[in-house]
């Protein structure tokens, strides 16, 4: 069996990679995925404490998790469609949709 410990490293080191392209990257496909890294991290970690303590309850959380994820997936990339339809750009610096 493989230790706690071990899922929560590998948990902590998915975190810290899509939250540092998160602020790193200036692509918002880019950020969408960075987002859904971190997403996969905690619920990872959901998973692995559940199966730790016995408990099905983490497990049931991550399936609302990503439905969720998938649902904000859908609905992020119909705006960047949207947006580079607008703009022909897809860098966050450059896009300024929401100013007058």
């Amino acid at each position: 069996m493989i230790p706690l410990n071990w899922f929560l490293t590998l948990s902590a080191v998915l975190f810290l990679i899509g939250m540092l392209g998160f602020f790193i990257k200036r692509n918002i496909i880019a950020l969408l995925l960075s987002v859904e890294i971190m997403l996969n991290a905690v619920n990872l970690t959901f998973v692995a404490f559940s199966s730790r303590n016995g408990h099905v309850s983490g497990q049931v959380f991550v399936f609302f998790v990503l439905v969720v994820a998938a649902a904000e997936a859908a609905v992020g990339l119909a705006l960047v469609i949207a947006m580079f339809r607008n703009r022909e750009t897809l860098n966050v610096d450059r896009s300024n949709l929401l100013k007058w």
